[in-house]
């Protein structure tokens, strides 16, 4: 385990791939395109670690995340985010190397699209099937057939399928309770897609929340998943039951900088600035971590009884049982798995590995 002085987001990269190879094993065996998001991890070399399972399609959240993966060789980029013409200038600059895809969900857009863009690219129409954050609304047949009217204008368009994230499926908390939600939003992709397909016969019906493609086994009447989360796992991941807690491949090393036992709390040198303020409500507690403990060639899922009780800027709050506090001495360090892999691995910038190996990402500069 490599020596940490400060905080430290450490990764396991055997779990890692292990975690690929099951997702692309899953893609494979249902007979679809993964299209892996990469949001999560933001690696040039954790994003090569996919070409080894036979990866060569993925999905970003923004037009900067595209070009920086398209630095490193890769040409199918589908950016999961509303098109925003705004940056029409970076859309071309792609559009002009790659295969580029773009999500859709009103024809204003697309005609701003049109007036601006000079190369050729894709369009999704982004479906909302439950979440409620973005996308047309499925039963709106009227706006769908706008959209697509607008998108077959011009022949710098490609008009490419239905695209959805069933993201209400982070609030299951039971295999039925995931089951209903996969099995809703397949049936509206499913619909849309025997609306549609007879006008559009290579039309792509696009999914990929973490949680279903972890778990279920039934995704007939699509043809591309992409999840995202699943590359590392959390704690989150690990009370909907997508993961064990041994296939959490990240975790944050924090050093324990003071302890305060008549409060049966520790504090580490750790806060929202390295974790992020996400959190889970754990059998009635709100937790922003999960204390495990360190070795020599990685941490021990074993219960330690301590968690992360609150966070401020730089500040973690560790809570437990009075033994458990006593057990820790300042100076240590501590093993904390993240509530959101995702967010963690943003607010840190950069890994670890439990080889001592530093890996870069992706960090946004306007």
């Amino acid at each position: 385990m490599p020596a940490v002085t400060k905080p430290a987001l450490l990764l396991d990269k055997e779990k890692c791939l292990k975690n690929i190879s099951r997702m692309a094993e899953k893609a494979q065996r249902n007979n679809l395109n993964f299209r892996p998001h990469f949001k999560t991890h933001q690696s040039h070399e954790i994003g090569r670690w996919f070409r080894d399972f036979g990866v060569n399609t993925i999905t970003v959240s923004s037009l900067s995340m595209a070009e920086y993966f398209a630095q490193d060789g890769w040409t199918d980029i589908t950016v999961a985010f509303p098109a925003n013409v705004h940056e029409h200038e970076l859309i071309n600059r792609l559009a002009a190397t790659i295969t580029l895809n773009l999500l859709v969900e009103s024809p204003v857009i697309v005609q701003q699209l049109r007036e601006r863009l000079i190369h050729p690219i894709g369009l999704f129409v982004k479906i909302d099937s439950g979440y409620h954050r973005t996308g047309v609304n499925p039963s709106d047949k009227d706006l769908l057939d706008s959209i697509l009217n607008e998108i077959s204008q011009s022949e710098k368009f490609s008009f490419k399928g239905f695209l959805t994230h069933a993201g209400h499926s982070y609030k299951a908390r039971s295999r039925n309770e995931l089951e209903r939600i996969h099995t809703e939003s397949l049936a509206i992709m499913r619909n849309l897609n025997d609306r549609y397909q007879k006008q559009y016969p290579d039309l792509v019906i696009s999914i990929g929340d973490t949680p279903s493609c972890s778990v279920l086994e039934d995704f007939s009447g699509t043809d591309e998943m992409r999840p995202g989360n699943f590359v590392f796992y959390d704690v989150t991941q690990t009370a909907i039951g997508s993961c064990r807690e041994d296939d959490v491949a990240v975790c944050m090393a924090c050093p324990v900088v003071s302890k305060h036992p008549q409060r049966n709390e520790l504090v580490v040198y750790g806060g929202s600035v390295h974790f992020s303020k996400d959190s889970l409500n754990e059998n009635g507690s709100l937790i922003f971590g999960k204390v495990v403990n360190l070795t020599e060639s990685g941490w021990d899922t074993r219960p330690t009884m301590l968690y992360v009780k609150s966070l401020s800027q730089e500040h973690g709050i560790i809570h437990g049982p009075a033994e458990a506090i006593r057990s820790v001495k300042e100076g240590d360090v501590l093993g904390i798995l993240p509530v959101h892999s995702c967010l963690t691995a943003d607010c840190m910038g950069r890994y670890l590995t439990t080889q001592g190996v530093a890996i870069t990402r992706f960090r946004y500069h306007p």
